[in-house]
């Protein structure tokens, strides 16, 4: 985290562990808060990768699994970076700056991707650089996002991942209530000081939160390798385009696709447990003897107790078992309604 912004958010009442913020007052009744009111948070979790020179475009192009050439000035883009056996490495948020392309993931991630990328060069006329401390991205949810943000920014994006902005500061629609806002660290005091007035600073763990009831997958170090995009309902959300070129893991993705049946879908469950599940965490269910029927992809403590979950099940297992964490003994995991349609 930029060391000036960490110290403007401490002075705010944050308290921040390892660059992110945990919390202004307690989780829970920002939990509560998240659910019920409008909310802001800093999103330190992510980190930003830079992809500049004048072959970003193609470069990327070749690389991921969505078509890249849509990200425009008005226009952000989710998409993947996968092995040659098509499983996920990172999951992107992706916009413009200018001719660059800015990726978005968990800041765990950015040095590895930015030297796993980086591999690729080669004799491209393209560098990738870590931008996260040039970059302040909030999150901002809640009945009055939309009426606080028009009356700072004026226009605001109509349609999920459509954009507006300068070069200082934009705004993505994340969804019908919630929208991201990119700006530079000399801004973001001053936007946060106009924002924290009407809306509730809550912690990281909030955004996650909202993140899994919307049935967004994180990769996270934990993860990495162990879902190719449509186990994580990627293709539903618009992180796959099935018309573009070559990528790695595109013969893989493709023929799970058009020739094969996913056999493991995101399902977003709940548990009623004082065990924290982590990503990574296996599942188990009486379906399959002797080894896991899913994995959990993301967790966040929920309001009113307990955690909610991403998890990735065995179709069958999710249809006519109970499914339980870590073991057959462990807890069980209630499954609440997708957020979207599933795929077939």
């Amino acid at each position: 985290m930029n060391s000036d912004w960490q110290l403007f958010l401490t002075q705010q009442g944050a308290t921040i562990e390892a660059g992110v913020v945990r919390r202004f007052t307690d989780t829970t009744s920002e939990l509560l808060a998240a659910q019920n009111n409008t909310i802001l948070c800093d999103l330190g979790q992510f980190g930003v990768l830079r992809v500049s020179g004048e072959e970003a475009q193609s470069f990327l192009q070749n690389l991921l699994s969505n078509d890249i050439r849509e990200v425009n000035a008005n226009r952000a883009q989710r998409s993947s970076f996968n092995t040659a056996k098509g499983r996920m490495l990172a999951a992107f948020l992706i916009w413009r700056d200018g001719a660059d392309y800015l990726l978005q993931l968990p800041s765990a991630l950015a040095e590895p991707m930015r030297k796993k990328l980086s591999m690729y060069v080669l004799r491209a006329k393209v560098k990738i650089s870590d931008a996260s401390n040039d970059i302040i991205s909030l999150g901002v949810s809640g009945a009055n996002a939309q009426k606080i943000l028009a009356a700072q920014f004026g226009e605001l994006p109509q349609m999920p991942l459509d954009l507006i902005g300068s070069a200082q500061t934009s705004v993505i629609k994340i969804g019908d209530t919630r929208y991201q806002i990119n700006t530079a660290a000399q801004q973001a005091a001053t936007l946060w000081q106009a924002l924290s007035q009407p809306m509730q600073p809550v912690g990281s763990a909030c955004w996650d939160w909202l993140d899994i009831r919307s049935g967004i997958p994180v990769i996270l170090p934990q993860t990495q390798e162990q879902f190719v995009p449509q186990m994580v309902n990627f293709e539903a959300i618009g992180g796959v385009n099935f018309k573009k070129g070559c990528y790695p893991g595109q013969e893989i993705v493709a023929r799970i696709q058009y020739l094969g049946k996913v056999k493991r879908r995101m399902y977003l469950a709940h548990f009623d447990s004082s065990e924290t599940p982590q990503p990574g965490d296996e599942l188990f269910s009486a379906d399959i003897e002797g080894q896991a029927s899913g994995m959990i992809a993301n967790a966040s403590p929920a309001p009113g107790g307990g955690y909610d979950v991403l998890a990735v099940v065995q179709a069958p297992s999710q249809e006519t078992q109970t499914v339980h964490l870590k073991s057959l003994q462990g807890e069980a995991l209630q499954f609440l309604p997708p957020p979207y349609p599933l795929p077939p």
